[in-house]
């Protein structure tokens, strides 16, 4: 039983509690005051937050909600231990996430919570590969994608944080390019049919294979096709396993279900599109499937698992998990249940509206400035899963190269000289006091010789509900992102 820890500070400030319970990568750099993905753990009114793609500084609204939360706690516990208020508490979140996304109603569905997208997705990785004598093969798009830590926390034996667990089960993880060389989308019907392949040789063996379906990548894509995963499912249902890598959270509450209804798994987490701190996910089973993994035993590779409360409260084996209290994941989880909370508000009409403003003027800038071009990003087609009638059907990750501009020509930025880029947005620099935040860049390909890095202008839930109860329609937004443009083509050296 842990000690009651009744007198008023027991607890660290709401700002160490938000960067608590996660792994290295939410600590401060003592110099710039800002974790690996150039976040602080407080509101920064002043920045032009464009890049919730990977990661955005917490909201006014979002801190508020996160520090009414820290001193409920410290009531909560001069009288319960941690442990206990812990479990009731991520038992509430559990709750409003499920009837925030409109999930409260299916029968079976449980939810379980995870440090990390990363961590949610090793959780559907472990059960793939339990009790089998063959490691299960793990089929997923490219790792600088999606998650830089995905591919290797699904097949690497490590030890990693202590609020994460051991990956210590063999499965075999092999990863589809999503585009070409020069960085354009590779064409989906040729992704498809490598996954079809991949997928169909190891069903004829009788291996497991978890299939990791992509919706939204870090720079706007699907894929495989939902079309393509479905068709596979549908024809071994008793080897395929999905899993949605939602992660990204750009999906509508339809979209969210319809992939749930086909028995797929969906991983999502706060930190994206929310613009809740890093380090807050959730991993998603149907009730076919939770059905299916209870059956199991525990995986070895969870037992280290942190902590108990986090899974389903009658989830089998589960009770050998150690009932340990991590109140950082429990306030980000909070800030993300308040961002969500306020784009469920934001009337659809008004955010499609919006998404269309802000997409033509962000393209016809990207295309017309020589400092810029703009990667392609396909029609967001999710057929036959559903219809394309909500505002995730619409892009809202911009992704773009830099160039030189030069009497003759343009040469590319290295991604050296991209990295330098970004790292200097967040900054009042003499060419412009305006200071920014776009998404960290993205290796894709190489452009005449020079390997390249996209940077990413994204729209996040924040930014919509800003626009859809602004008198100008968000007009300002607008205005605010061209502006961030405005500053990243200053900071471009004029030579390579």
């Amino acid at each position: 039983m842990e000690k009651h820890h009744p007198i008023p500070d027991s607890l660290p400030s709401t700002e160490q509690l938000l960067l608590a319970g996660g792994d290295a990568r939410l600590a401060l750099d003592p110099l710039s005051g800002l974790n690996k993905y150039g976040c602080q753990p407080f509101p920064d009114a002043q920045i032009l937050a464009f890049g919730s793609s990977t990661a955005s500084v917490i909201s006014t609204e979002g801190f508020a909600a996160a520090n009414r939360l820290r001193q409920k706690l410290l009531e909560a516990i001069s009288s319960e231990s941690h442990s206990a208020v812990y479990a009731l508490e991520i038992q509430r979140i559990r709750l409003e996430w499920l009837q925030l996304c409109k999930l409260s109603g299916i029968t079976g569905l449980e939810l379980i919570f995870a440090a990390s997208g990363t961590d949610a997705h090793a959780i559907a990785a472990q059960y793939a590969g339990s009790g089998v004598s063959t490691p299960a093969l793990v089929i997923m798009v490219e790792a600088n994608e999606t998650g830089s830590g995905v591919a290797s926390a699904l097949a690497d034996k490590q030890d990693r944080d202590e609020n994460s667990f051991t990956v210590n089960n063999a499965v075999e993880v092999v990863q589809v390019s999503i585009r070409l060389e020069d960085g354009t989308p590779r064409p989906l019907a040729k992704i498809d049919a490598e996954v079809e392949a991949l997928a169909s040789k190891a069903a004829a063996s009788n291996r497991r294979v978890l299939l990791i379906l992509v919706d939204q990548s870090k720079t706007g894509l699907i894929a495989p096709s939902p079309a393509c995963v479905m068709a596979l499912h549908h024809r071994f249902p008793d080897n395929i396993e999905v899993l949605v890598d939602a992660c990204q959270f750009r999906i509508a509450m339809p979209t969210l279900r319809a992939y749930l209804e086909q028995g797929f798994m969906v991983a999502l987490t706060g930190s994206k599109f929310l613009t809740a701190p890093s380090f807050s996910a959730a991993l998603l089973l149907p009730s076919t499937v939770a059905e299916r993994l209870q059956k199991r035993a525990l995986p070895r590779g969870l037992l280290t698992y942190p902590s108990r409360a986090n899974w389903p409260i009658n989830w089998t084996g589960a009770e050998s998990l150690a009932h340990a209290a991590n109140f950082g994941l429990l306030l980000r989880c909070e800030v993300a249940l308040e961002e969500l909370r306020r784009f469920r508000m934001a009337p659809q009409a008004a955010t499609i509206d919006f998404l269309l403003n802000f997409a033509g003027a962000i393209h016809q800038r990207l295309l017309s400035d020589p400092h810029f071009e703009p990667l392609p990003v396909p029609l967001l087609d999710r057929r036959p899963l559903i219809e394309a009638n909500s505002w995730d059907h619409l892009q809202t990750i911009f992704p773009f190269l830099l160039y030189h501009p030069r009497s003759v020509g343009r040469i590319p930025l290295s991604r050296e000289e991209t990295r330098h880029v970004y790292q200097r947005l967040p900054d009042a620099a003499m060419q412009s006091s305006i200071r920014c935040q776009l998404g960290q860049p993205v290796a894709c390909g190489t452009r005449n010789g020079i390997a390249v890095s996209a940077l990413r202008l994204c729209v996040s839930s924040r930014l919509i509900v800003e626009a859809t109860v602004s008198d100008d329609k968000g007009m300002a937004i607008i205005k605010n992102a061209l502006m961030a443009l405005d500053k990243t083509a200053l900071l471009i050296p004029s030579s390579g």
